[in-house]
């Protein structure tokens, strides 16, 4: 007589995103943790700053360009690691990873291009060039951050 016997395996059923996607996740992620933030800091930023640079106004179009931001420069973050063959590096490295590209962010796009833009679409409030607000900096390494570690949860 045979006897059948039951057991119970774990199966992963989802498959791991590829690092672009892992990277939009990730970056709209860190771009909400980063916005709220800037909310409760310097809510002009996201509210006037933000907007104008494309010639628009208000707080929601603030948070839907902000937001936008953040999902493309995490593209841009899972490409380079995709490209560099950190796939799966660990969640604390590519947390520091993240770490790392919110600062080159804030030190390119904060301290240098936002400045420049807002001068050059008129925006009468714009901040002065270079842009070095630690607040901004805080918010930046924050997004990466994040970044970094959904990066990491999701592309493994």
């Amino acid at each position: 007589m045979a006897s059948k016997m039951r057991t119970r395996t774990a199966e992963r059923t989802g498959t791991p995103l590829e690092p672009w996607q892992a990277g939009t996740v990730g970056g709209i992620a860190g771009a909400i943790v980063f916005g709220a933030m800037m909310a409760v800091q310097s809510p002009a930023v996201l509210e006037m700053g933000i907007p104008a640079m494309y010639g628009l106004e208000g707080g929601l179009v603030g948070w839907i360009i902000h937001v936008s931001h953040g999902a493309v420069l995490g593209v841009v973050f899972g490409v380079i690691l995709g490209a560099v063959g950190k796939t799966d590096p660990g969640i604390v490295r590519t947390a520091g990873l993240g770490l790392a590209y919110g600062v080159v962010i804030w030190a390119a796009l904060a301290v240098v291009v936002m400045p420049v833009w807002l001068s050059v679409v008129g925006f009468p409030m714009a901040p002065p060039l270079p842009n070095v607000d630690v607040g901004s900096l805080v918010g930046h390494a924050a997004y990466g951050i994040v970044l970094g570690l959904a990066y990491a949860f999701l592309e493994r």
